[in-house]
Order: structure tokens, then sequence, then C-alpha cells
């Protein structure tokens, strides 16, 4: 059959055959698909530009091409002799059926399979149909190396594949594969590999059986949840293909209308946020308060004084304020010295200082490209320090919890490899692709980069044992899980943001955060109350000179000596 020929096509031609745009339509009108596997809807996508963009070669295969977007690419054609001999041994275990009789029957799903695609495809239907079999054929022969089935493994496969495929994973060209048909856009409808096994063991339930040890054989090998302890139960028929099925042994079940109701909730949560954040601006404002109101009234009492004091003191002031401030500030109290000084005697030159420095950080942080999406979670190392404790799950995502009680943070254990940043990115493409659902993959990955902002965090989680790392060093950890933030589309996940809520709760309420944070609005981030204390001190040290110069104080603290020490008989 020929297919449509238009300028929607990513090859189309400069001409527009009106004759078979009409053929083709009425065809497709026409065409009662058959309703056995479920209702027809597209599930292999293009990756979004966004995400593609950000690290094109976790998107693009680099060995093997499965299914049309790819397949006409020089570079990966060098494998359609594998391809062809997987085909002929495939056809070979074929007991009732002839080449031509499989191509037949395959014709009759050409509609269907086209459906499954995004992209328009400008290919006609025998061009379709034989590709199909060929990288079916291909990819069920690499399978039936992870089936779990006893005596399945291996038979029939190592002679024609060793060199390519090592099922411990040891070989660069096993990697590379095992990258490539895990990518959203190289996949193929799931029903065309279940035709294929049900043309060779005479049965789909036999089919779907021997699927299903293949696919959780290879999701053993490929997915970083390794330790998961029981599998979810996953009907192949239920699936749109190989990528698919392995979201949803990830990802856990969400009812629509709980989503809905906890979005709700969560909102009214965050407006009730803003209102006591609100409040406590105006509480900060009530305590600064009173110290302007004090600073105005000493300011108009003591300015000739301080006119005074500072003609005495602004030289030798001026001298340590040259000092290497960088290297001072670093000591206590050394950021509180320098910053009440400069208030006080050089308050117009640090003005102008400070507006330049807030044009220039204005113009980084528009030159700087904004992190997207970065949950608002502490790190790791604060989170240690707050007094939370990291233990690891035998479990999938839906295992992340918090508890309150014991101060315990709970997260999936999780293997880094060199497939694990292709098959994390592929899935979240996926999952922003396929519909309006919750974010499920890619609320996770922003709460892994949320909480890893550096080596350090990257180690302490590898300590306890809840990152698992086979890659280089833990820096590549933190680089794998911060390049990661890109998103689409923000979502509500319930039984994550619940779990940031908790955590958030309970380092925001930790004695050591409450002081610092005190310190911070009330303290740090009142220059009158600074001003206010430098000048008590001023004033006392000035009084305290007069005092010497009428009495001899010296002696005074001689007394004193000889009255704190023992006799000395």
């Amino acid at each position: 059959m020929s297919s449509l020929r238009s300028t929607m096509s990513y090859n189309s031609k400069s001409t527009f055959d009106e004759l078979q745009w009409v053929i083709h339509i009425r065809k497709i009108l026409e065409e009662e698909f058959e309703e056995e596997d479920g209702k027809l809807s597209v599930t292999i996508f293009n990756v979004p530009k966004l995400l593609m963009a950000s690290d094109p070669d976790s998107y693009v295969p680099q060995q093997v091409a499965i299914g049309p977007y790819h397949y006409w690419r020089s570079e990966l054609y060098e494998m359609q002799s594998y391809k062809l001999a997987a085909t002929k041994r495939f056809l070979k275990s074929l007991q009732s059926f002839k080449l031509d009789n499989l191509v037949d029957q395959l014709t009759k799903y050409e509609q269907r399979v086209r459906a499954c695609y995004h992209k328009f495809l400008d290919l006609n239907g025998e061009t379709m149909v034989w590709m199909m079999i060929v990288d079916a054929s291909f990819l069920l022969e690499l399978l039936q190396i992870y089936a779990m089935q006893e005596g399945e493994p291996k038979r029939e496969v190592l002679s024609s594949m060793s060199h390519l495929v090592d099922y411990a994973g040891r070989k660069s060209a096993h990697n590379a594969m095992l990258k490539d048909i895990v990518m959203l856009e190289n996949q193929i409808p799931l029903m065309v590999l279940r035709k294929l096994l049900e043309f060779k063991l005479s049965s789909k339930e036999a089919a779907d059986e021997m699927l299903i040890f293949m696919f959780i054989g290879l999701f053993k090998q490929t997915s970083p949840f390794k330790m998961i302890e029981k599998f979810p139960s996953i009907k192949v028929s239920e699936s749109a293909h190989l990528l698919d099925f392995f979201y949803d042994m990830i990802v856990p079940k969400l009812e629509t209308g709980n989503d809905v109701t906890i979005d709700v909730e969560i909102q009214q949560e965050e407006e009730q946020d803003k209102g006591e954040d609100e409040n406590s601006k105006g509480e900060s404002s009530y305590v600064k308060q009173p110290f302007n109101e004090i600073w105005r009234i000493l300011s108009k009492h003591i300015k000739g004084p301080m006119k005074s004091l500072n003609r005495v003191v602004s030289r030798p002031l001026k001298v340590l304020v040259k000092f290497p401030w960088k290297i001072i500030s670093n000591l206590p109290g050394g950021k509180l010295l320098k910053q009440p000084v400069e208030s006080l005697f050089f308050s117009k030159e640090k003005g102008d200082e400070e507006k330049q420095e807030n044009e220039n950080s204005s113009t980084d942080l528009v030159n700087k490209p904004p992190l997207m999406d970065e949950i608002a979670i502490p790190s790791v190392e604060q989170l240690v320090l707050a007094g939370v404790n990291f233990l690891p799950t035998n479990g999938s995502i839906s295992s992340i919890s918090f508890d309150a009680k014991t101060n315990t943070f709970h997260l999936p254990m999780i293997r880094l490899d060199v497939n694990t940043e292709v098959f994390l990115r592929n899935l979240v493409a996926y999952e922003s692709s396929v519909g309006s659902g919750p974010l499920v993959i890619t609320r996770y990955t922003e709460l892994m980069n949320g909480i890893i902002d550096s080596e350090k965090d990257a180690k302490i989680l590898r300590e306890k044992g809840i990152i698992l790392n086979h890659l280089k060093s833990d820096q590549e950890v933190a680089n794998m899980w911060n390049g990661m933030s890109k998103s689409l589309r923000l979502s509500r996940v319930p039984f994550l943001d619940k779990t940031i809520e908790d955590v958030n709760k309970s380092y925001n309420n930790t004695m050591k955060i409450k002081i610092w944070k005190f310190m911070k609005s009330y303290v740090f981030g009142s220059w009158p109350v600074l001003t206010f204390l430098a000048s008590m001190f001023l004033l006392f040290m000035t009084a305290l000179q007069a005092f010497c110069s009428i009495y001899t104080c010296h002696r005074f603290f001689d007394k004193a000596l000889d009255f704190t020490s023992p006799d000395t008989n």
C-alpha cells in the first residue's frame, strides 16, 4: 500500500499527490480495527526539544536502530547484517508459517502500528511490515538472553551474538545496545513482538509468558532499582512497548481522583505558608522597629560626640578596613567587625559599592541560566547536620518516605552505572509525553537533584548504602543528578510532596536551624541593630578612656590583681 506523501513528513517531496492522499484517508476511515489489544493511541513519541537539547546522546541511538525513527541513519545501518541473520534464524524456528504468510498476517496490523507513532511515517505499507519483522526478530533474539525461564536463556543465541552480547555487562557493545533499546525513539509496538512469538509458540498465553520472562530479566540488568523485593504484577498485553513496561515496573499506580484532592490541599497549604511568611515579615519589622527608634534618638543626641570620635578614630579604622578582609571575614566575628565599621564611617562609599555590586549581581543573574524545577529542600549534608538520618529501602520509588518520630529519611537503593542516566532520562521523556498524569519519575529526579548538590552529598548517600556507585567518582554522581533537572511541566505527586513537606518541616523545627534563621533574619539582616551595638561599644570605650584619663586605672587594676592573688608567705 502506498502511504501519504505530504509536507508533514520530514522526508517530504516537493510535489503533493492528491489521489494517493484520498486513497490513504479512505482506507484509514473504512478499516475496522480489532479491539483485542485495547484502544489505539500514540505511545512512541519524539523526545521533546527541551530534553533533547540538554543531552542528545541520551536520546539518539548510537549502535542499533529499532523502529522507523532512526532506521535510515547510515552510521547505524551496519547492524543490518546482524538483524537479517537474526531474522533468518527466527524464520527457521517457525513450524507452520512461511515468510509470505508472516508478511500477510502482519500487513493486517499496518495501520495499528502506524497509529502508535507520533511522527508521520513516510513509508509504504510493505516497507513498514518488513521493517517490523526484521527489527522484532533481532530484538526477540537479544531478549532471549534475559529470559528467566529455566533452560531458556542463551539457547541458540550465544553462537550468533556472543561477540556483541555479554550477560555480565562487561562489553562496551553490550552496554551500547542496552542503552539503545530503552530509548523512547527506539521502540516498536509490543503487539508486533507478541504476534511474532505467537506464530512461533502457537498461543498468546505462551507468548505473553515468554515476554514477561524476557522483560523482567532485562529489567534486572538495566534498571537502577535492582533491589526491589517484589515486582508488581503487570500484563504484557497492557504495555505499549518495552519502555512502557519498565515504567510500569518502577512507577506506582496513582488514582487520579486522589491526586486532584491532594493537589488542592497542597495549594491551600502553600497559600497558608505564604500568609505565615508575610506574618513573619511583619513580626520581623516589629522586632526591628524599636532598635531603629533607639538608633534615631541616639543619633540625634550624640551627633556632636560622634563627629569628634569619628575624627579621632577614622584614620586608624581606614587603615583597618584596607586589611585583607576576605581572609579576616572567614574568622569568627570577622564579618560583623568589618560591616559596622564601614557602615559608621564610610556609608557613602559603601553605598556606592553596594549599588555597583547589585548591578553586577543582576547582570550575572540574567546571564546565568536558571536552575529549573529544583525542589526547595536542604542538601544531604545540611540534613545530616540537622540530625536527619538516611536509611535505604529494598523497594521502588513508592518506598520513599520520612519518619518524623525517628527523624529518618527512607530512600530506595539505586545502582548508578554507565546505563543509568540514559535509562532515567528516557523514562522522564516518555512520562512527559504520554499524558497529563503526575510526573513521578520526573519528581523523583528533581528530589535527588535537590538533596544532592555536591560531591560530599553523594558520598554520604553512598556510605549510607542508598547509592551503589559504579561510576568513576562521587563527583560524577553529583554531576549526573544535577544535570537531570529539566522538566517540561510542573506536577504534584502526593506521596513525594508529602515526604518533601515532612523533611522541610523537621529541618525547620530543629533548634540549630531556628537559631540560625533567627540570627539571619533579625540580627544579620538588620543593619540598625549592628550599628547600634557598635555605637554602644564605641561609647563605652570612650567613657572608659575618659575615666582612665582622670583616675589612674593601672593602680586600680594592680589593687584588683593583688586582691585576687593568693598569699605568698
